[in-house]
């Protein structure tokens, strides 16, 4: 008795581009099972390449809706199969690869709610859905109605402030607005649409699920200060687009209990709520346990900034979207591509293709570098749009090349100043407590994040990211459980194993970069107003 009472879980589900995965997380907040099914490997009928199909055009990007119906009914086999004890899930909630949407056809959600526990969830929806193959976050077909949107609104700012982001081609309402042109008849036939966060919920559910306040806010129709949907941008987008969305929610709800289909075919008790499911990087968010003032930088292929924000100043770049787990507060994101790969260029070039080199230049180089400040875009860049390489003295003449340990240090502190500026672009602004969480390849040189930690004026932890969206949304769902709003996400998540300090800021590193920051913001708009297209 005592082991099953130990075994009380919830559970945090992932329905990402490439496959679906799953957790179980117990009272003390440790992961005791996971799972996943693989698009491309398992499920081979569908034709998948990384879980999506690439249409003609090469801008079209879509995924099957019936490959993700199939693959929650592999994996709830597999769970089963294994002797996996539903009986003991509290609560579930998930996440969902954000601005993918779902298009349900009439008389769906009635056979949501009449679902037989005798027979697999694809076979007996597979009539479902107006769109077979639903757009997702890879598509940039949607140009045109970019165009409109922001037209119908005053501008790109006047729709960032509404909405937190100028119009992107793979935000929600635009792909909404593509169907409604290019399709109107399947537009006309669907009764509801979903993002593919709440549409996973809806599975669980047995009948609709809201969409949340945070992934809701990825769609270009969220007006984010008062969480309600923005006349103005479902006017531009399609007729009667309301209610085929439903009313959002905060991302702490708890929309409903689980649907009697699972209680009979698994065995999920009756009780067994399930909480709003919300996207992926929101989720990511709460796996990482980010606090008020708190930042986490992904050190990838490319460099990826959440950001905790209280009071947002949403710009022409980045993203700024409700805040998964304090319905109060914000989050930010920046994305920048010239990442780990252009680090990698910059070791072979400069290092001889050794770490342990590039390393010791950044060890042997001054903070500051001697006023000497890079600006490495390799590949156009999204934050600033520039593309090239920029070398500049300490009088900010333009300079051709720098001795190669000077070359380490400007690119790795070029990035990080880039980081920190268009953070405080977006209203970000360093607190006494805030901690900075670095993750991804990078995350493992101590001396780059020495820098960061620098420049930043705050230290660096690491943390264990894997399936951080699913470990964040087996979380959310224990928040959900204790009436979310009123118990702060921190305190719920206490128990969650610390991140691991690595680097401090150097003394006197803030009057060192307080003035770099200034003259790097300085020659970033310099040139931006010369850089047009690549360079000769």
């Amino acid at each position: 008795m005592a082991e099953r009472a130990a075994r009380r879980c919830c559970l945090g589900w992932d329905f990402s581009t490439q496959q679906v995965k799953v957790v179980a997380v117990d009272a003390e907040l440790s992961v005791f099972y996971e799972d996943s099914v693989h698009f491309d490997r398992d499920l081979v009928e569908f034709g998948t390449q990384g879980g999506v199909h690439v249409h003609k055009d090469g801008l079209t990007v879509t995924s099957p809706v019936l490959m993700w119906v199939q693959a929650l009914d592999i994996i709830l086999e597999k769970m089963k199969a294994s002797g996996f004890d539903f009986s003991q899930v509290l609560a579930l909630s998930g996440a969902g690869q954000q601005h993918g949407s779902v298009y349900w056809k009439t008389g769906a959600g009635q056979v949501l709610t009449r679902l037989s526990p005798d027979l697999p969830l694809r076979e007996q929806l597979q009539a479902c859905f107006s769109i077979s193959d639903c757009p997702v976050w890879m598509d940039s077909s949607t140009a045109a109605q970019c165009r409109q949107l922001e037209a119908a609104v005053g501008g790109a700012r006047a729709l960032s402030r509404l909405t937190g982001s100028r119009a992107y081609e793979r935000f929600t309402g635009n792909q909404i607005a593509k169907i409604y042109q290019q399709n109107p008849e399947a537009y006309s036939h669907t009764e509801r649409i979903s993002l593919v966060s709440s549409f996973a919920a809806s599975l669980f559910l047995g009948s609709y699920s809201p969409v949340d306040y945070s992934d809701g806010s990825g769609m270009n129709l969220l007006q984010i200060q008062d969480k309600v949907w923005s006349q103005a941008c479902l006017g531009a987008c399609a007729p009667r687009l309301e209610e085929k969305l439903g009313r959002p929610v905060p991302s702490c709800s708890v929309v409903g209990a689980i649907s009697s289909y699972f209680v009979q075919r698994y065995g999920f008790p009756p009780g067994c709520k399930v909480v709003a499911f919300t996207g992926d990087n929101p989720a990511s968010l709460a796996g990482m346990r980010l606090e008020e003032g708190d930042i986490a930088v992904s050190l990838g292929t490319s460099d990826t900034l959440f950001l905790w924000l209280q009071d947002p100043t949403p710009a022409l770049e980045g993203h700024i979207f409700c805040n998964p787990v304090d319905p109060q507060h914000y989050m930010a994101l920046l994305c920048f591509k010239n990442g780990s790969l252009l680090r990698e260029k910059i070791r072979d070039e400069s290092a001889s293709g050794s770490w342990s080199e590039f390393s010791k230049a950044l060890q042997s180089t001054e903070m500051g570098n001697g006023g000497n400040l890079g600006f490495y875009f390799d590949v156009m860049e999204i934050t600033p749009e520039i593309i090239g390489r920029h070398r500049f003295s300490a009088e900010n003449h333009e300079v051709s090349a720098f001795p190669r340990d000077v070359e380490i240090r400007a690119v790795i502190e070029g990035q990080f100043m880039a980081k920190k500026i268009h953070a405080e672009a977006l209203g970000y602004r360093v607190m006494p407590k805030t901690k900075i969480l670095a993750t991804g390849g990078a995350s493992h040189n101590r001396d780059m994040l020495q820098v960061l930690a620098d420049v930043f004026g705050a230290p660096v932890y690491v943390i264990d990211t894997a399936n951080s969206a699913c470990v964040g949304s087996a979380y959310r769902a224990f928040h959900g459980l204790a009436a979310g709003t009123d118990v702060p996400f921190a305190e719920i998540v206490k128990l969650a194993p610390n991140p691991r300090l690595v680097a401090t800021p150097t003394p006197g590193a803030s009057q060192v970069y307080e003035a770099l920051l200034q003259r790097y913001a300085m020659l970033e708009q310099r040139l931006l107003s010369q850089t047009r297209g690549p360079p000769e």
